[in-house]
């Protein structure tokens, strides 16, 4: 007889969730958690309760008035119950309970705390627990950990029980995540191994994760839940471990489309110290070495500034770097793409300038890796990055919208200026602006729009050195690749000339390289036409893909232009979506075709 056949099943309406949870996990013969957890007691949850004409303010008001006396209440059992009954009177989702109850003032928090621990261990309504699992997040303390680890396992109770164990056990919530979110299960083997407690297991599992893995995204959790720091620090000189801490403190450091992970990382210093001190370990590929310059990229002018470093530790870890790293050749190497990013790239986080270590006001155009299209113009002020300090949604704007038009450029006119815009755009989770006016012999930013946190200060810079780095920044394209260039190319023609498009009804709403494949220029034009078939309207998106055939940018671009003067782009372009009925009654259909050049 099995395990399961001894155990009586539970009944849902007595057990508490906690009881519950411990009982599923201890049936499965193998100990496995399902990757969405364990259902509820009661099966699949009826659709949750929610009221749409409550707006947001009017729902924390709500849950404000109903549970913070009930919350001061000294005899938790007595106040669990009634949490209970008001919960279920309050029929918000389980999220808006949760959220409410975390932003709650508390008179006696020590009565919380006692009511939030009644909740979790003794709770048999998921909304109910979920409110103290909130409560927890700031009140939680190491003994609760048992008791959310095992709610971690009930499906609905991830996210709460994640938030809860990340100050008390950042093990134990990261492989909430990583079981969570890890739906290819390529990360089974790894959770498999940290769950073994073997360390031989965990490391061994770590090295095998290949650098294309999707689940890379994870990578602070999956340093914090193999305890990442703790096996490079007994295996200091294991170079497969070592290029593994690379590759995930860069990937940490990456702020695609919110705060950078490596801010959060508690290890990220040791880490960083770590990696350099041993980098000599590393055997010298062509792999290593576009690593080791990536790290150094993020000391110098990426999210890992931001980190609490000692006075010039950083700066010293740069020297090292720069000591260690090979020169890098003379000459572009066009079919060694790696080799020709480390190239472009070899004398950025490097250069010191007479204006001071750190200067007062410095731009770093930053091209992010060799398969990537990622350019970012890096604003330092004293040597912090502007955006990630301030903003933390997204990276900051490429040189083609910042340096290329002049919108740096300061003027006795003020002028705003987008720095920054959320991943997800600006109508979603907003964008980074400032004011930039020419004050006398300064230059002034201020009138901040869009930060994150307090407002930030005015920063004044002496107008000399501005115009200067200004200048050197919009003459330095060692950034830039050839099929950049020819869309650097292409749209200053068309700025020039824009008559090109306007004949054939054509804006251009963006001209760069395929996020892709970087080594392939887009044009991407917008028709609107002045005359649309009765009963459309509506625009249509049209995309001009330019493979790179080896030839110098300025010809590419030139004979891009020459094309525009004869051809009509939407004969030749691949047609990428608009309005529906438009492109019907013109005959573009709703897909868009297999791209082509």
């Amino acid at each position: 007889m099995t395990v399961r056949d001894e155990r009586e099943p539970l009944d849902p309406r007595t057990t508490s969730l906690y009881d519950y949870a411990l009982f599923r996990h201890g049936i499965e013969p193998d100990g496995a958690v399902p990757r969405k957890g364990f259902p509820l007691p009661d099966g699949p949850p009826p659709p949750e309760p929610g009221r749409k004409d409550l707006t947001w303010h009017q729902a924390q008001a709500e849950v404000t008035d109903a549970l913070t006396p009930l919350l001061a209440d000294p005899d938790p059992v007595r106040a669990a119950e009634a949490v209970h009954l008001r919960v279920a009177e309050l029929a918000l989702t389980r999220r808006s309970l949760r959220a409410h109850t975390a932003r709650l003032a508390l008179a006696d928090a020590d009565a919380a705390r006692r009511t939030a621990r009644q909740l979790i261990r003794t709770g048999t309504d998921a909304a109910a627990v979920g409110v103290g699992m909130s409560l927890l997040i700031r009140l939680g303390e190491p003994e609760d950990v048992p008791c959310l680890k095992a709610l971690g396992m009930l499906r609905g109770l991830q996210d709460a029980a994640i938030a809860a164990l990340d100050p008390l056990d950042r093990q134990a919530a990261a492989l909430l995540v990583i079981r969570s979110h890890d739906r290819s299960e390529q990360l089974t083997p790894l959770t498999d191994a940290i769950t073994s407690g073997d360390a031989e297991a965990t490391r061994s599992a770590l090295v095998s994760l290949p650098d294309e893995s999707q689940a890379m995204w994870l990578a602070r959790r999956i340093a914090e839940a193999a305890d990442l720091y703790g096996l490079l620090r007994a295996r200091p000189q294991d170079a497969e471990l070592l290029a593994l801490t690379g590759r995930l403190l860069h990937r940490m450091a990456d702020q695609l489309d919110s705060r950078a992970d490596i801010l959060d990382y508690l290890p990220a210093r040791a880490g960083y110290e770590a990696l350099v001190r041993h980098a000599d370990r590393l055997a010298p590929t062509p792999e290593h070495r576009s690593l080791l310059l990536s790290i150094a990229l993020d000391l110098h002018s990426g999210p890992a500034v931001l980190l609490n470093w000692r006075p010039g530790r950083r700066r010293a870890l740069l020297d090292a770097l720069d000591r260690l790293l090979p020169a890098a050749a003379p000459e572009p190497v066009p079919a060694d793409r790696q080799a020709d990013w480390f190239r472009r790239n070899r004398h950025l986080p490097f250069t010191r300038t007479d204006a001071g270590d750190p200067p007062r006001w410095e731009l770093a155009v930053v091209h992010e890796t060799a398969d990537s299209s990622a350019v970012e113009t890096r604003i330092l002020i004293d040597g912090i990055p502007l955006v990630p300090a301030l903003f933390g949604k997204g990276r900051a704007n490429p040189p083609e919208y910042l340096l290329d038009n002049g919108r740096l450029r300061a003027a006795a006119e003020p002028r705003e200026v987008q720095l920054c815009e959320a991943y997800c755009t600006e109508g979603c989770c907003g964008a980074l602006y400032v004011t930039i006016r020419r004050d006398g012999d300064e230059v002034v930013w201020d009138g901040w729009r869009g930060a994150s946190g307090p407002q930030p200060p005015a920063y004044r810079f002496d107008a000399a050195a501005y115009d200067a780095e200004l200048e050197r920044a919009e003459r330095d394209h060692s950034w830039c690749w050839p099929a950049r260039s020819t869309a650097r190319l292409i749209a200053a023609g068309l700025r020039d000339r824009p008559e090109l498009t306007a004949r054939w009804e054509l804006s251009q709403y963006g001209i760069g390289t395929d996020w892709r494949d970087p080594d392939i220029t887009v044009v991407h034009l917008r028709y609107e036409p002045s005359a649309p078939p009765p009963g459309t309207g509506g625009r249509l998106y049209f995309s001009w893909r330019l493979p790179d055939d080896e030839g110098p940018p300025g010809d590419r671009a030139a004979a891009a232009l020459r094309r525009l003067e004869t051809d009509d782009p939407k004969t030749f372009a691949d047609f990428f979506g608009g309005d529906d009925e438009l492109a019907e009654a013109l005959g573009y259909g709703t897909a868009p075709p297999t791209p082509q050049a």
